[in-house]
């Protein structure tokens, strides 16, 4: 009678702490969403506001007030993207520094409850900002930088020319009764493609073996027109097929022998690429433009080609570990909150948190540019910072316990 009593006492005690450990997760979750939030909205808020400001001085009869608005409107979810892992790392310091500034955490860790599990519920709202961040990056940051794009582009107004579009050198192919012979090189410019097919402005030069400029062509535009089989057995995918466009309002300059020059206009022209539409798309947008899938698109594109683009590795591997950068940062964030709150108060702690997050920021810029320099693995430069970031954020947790 009295073993039935106890084991009926332990399991009601059990199931009570169970319900005790349940409201208290739910509490620290609600406390650490709301703040994270307000962090992230209001650094989002204030990003927004300084990006007006700062386009206010570009002002001019061509861009317009309006003008400004829509670019700001259409470069908010970059800002928002941007801001999400200093943001969370904020709210994650309010939020539970609150808690701790009425004493609700040593109330916590009194009742039995670790370091640890309350960092795995303050871990739990940041998944939320980890799958936005993502879903930014796959689904609106490709139309949204594109049509902020359209509206001011900064390459066009800068006083440093920058590289932008697609440049490539292809030699010239010339039929003769023995065969096809090189008969000189093409350095070709492609402004912008979209996967419809319809490119941008085109630019091509002529160069004979000698690297004599011969002729220079420019085009307004151009579609997709099909494509032409050349050997379909080949193991290489661009040997397969030419991908041909017919170009729009042509003027083509041809310079003679003794720098005579003639000029002509046409109607129309055909260029002949070894790509696909698809991956001139990927080649003519910027790093930062293009989603995760398209990153690794590209990336396999210039494998198969046996080229790489560090540029875009870097923003791939960035966008994949984003996650990873924004758990880390709350693992710091939870390391700053545990501890005397009478040794160093709450406010200092979110002006550390705050330099801390761009201080993280700044890191990641900079090992993105030693990896651009030296050639060093991207991946390898920027999963450091955060291997980095989670190992103090476990140090200094492991030293409050």
């Amino acid at each position: 009678m009295m073993a039935a009593f106890l084991t009926s006492a332990k399991q009601e005690s059990a199931n009570q702490s169970f319900l005790s450990a349940k409201v208290l997760s739910r509490y620290v979750k609600k406390n650490a969403l709301f703040a994270i939030v307000a962090a992230v909205l209001g650094l989002w808020a204030l990003q927004i506001v300084f990006s007006y400001l700062a386009e206010l001085e570009s002002l001019s009869d061509t861009y317009t007030t309006s003008e400004a608005l829509w670019y700001i409107f259409y470069r908010s979810p970059y800002f928002l993207e941007e801001f999400i892992p200093t943001g969370a790392l904020l709210g994650a310091v309010v939020g539970l520094g609150l808690l701790a500034n009425n004493s609700e955490l040593v109330v916590m860790r009194a009742a039995g409850v670790s370091v640890y599990q309350i960092v795995g519920w303050a871990l739990q709202p940041a998944l939320i900002f980890v799958l936005l961040a993502l879903a930014i990056n796959q689904f609106v940051l490709p139309i949204s930088n594109q049509r902020a794009g359209e509206i001011n582009n900064d390459d066009a107004t800068s006083l440093v020319t920058s590289v932008r579009g697609y440049w490539t050198v292809q030699p010239t192919l010339k039929s003769t009764p023995n065969g096809e012979v090189v008969d000189g090189n093409d350095v070709l410019y492609i402004d912008y493609a979209d996967v419809n097919g319809n490119i941008g402005e085109v630019k091509r030069w002529h160069l004979d073996n000698n690297g004599n400029l011969q002729s220079a062509i420019h085009a307004s535009g151009g579609k997709y027109s099909g494509k032409i089989p050349l050997n379909p057995e080949s193991e290489t995918l661009t040997e397969r097929y030419r991908y041909q466009w017919k170009l729009n309002n042509v003027t083509e300059l041809t310079i003679n022998q003794g720098f005579n020059a003639s000029q002509n206009r046409k109607p129309a022209q055909t260029l002949s690429l070894p790509f696909a539409p698809e991956s001139v798309y990927l080649l003519t947008k910027k790093a930062e433009d293009l989603s995760l899938t398209q990153l690794y698109a590209h990336r396999q594109f210039m494998r198969d080609q046996g080229k790489r683009s560090l540029d875009h590795e870097l923003a791939f591997w960035q966008k994949l570990l984003s996650p990873f950068s924004i758990l880390s940062l709350v693992i710091v964030a939870c390391s700053f909150v545990f501890g005397s709150l009478r040794s160093h108060s709450l406010g200092l702690r979110i002006v550390v948190a705050l330099l801390f997050g761009l201080l993280f920021s700044y890191l990641q810029d900079l090992v993105g540019f030693i990896a651009l320099a030296t050639g060093v693995s991207p991946l390898i430069m920027v999963i450091l910072p955060i291997i980095a970031s989670a190992a103090l954020g476990l140090y200094l947790l492991k030293r409050q316990m």
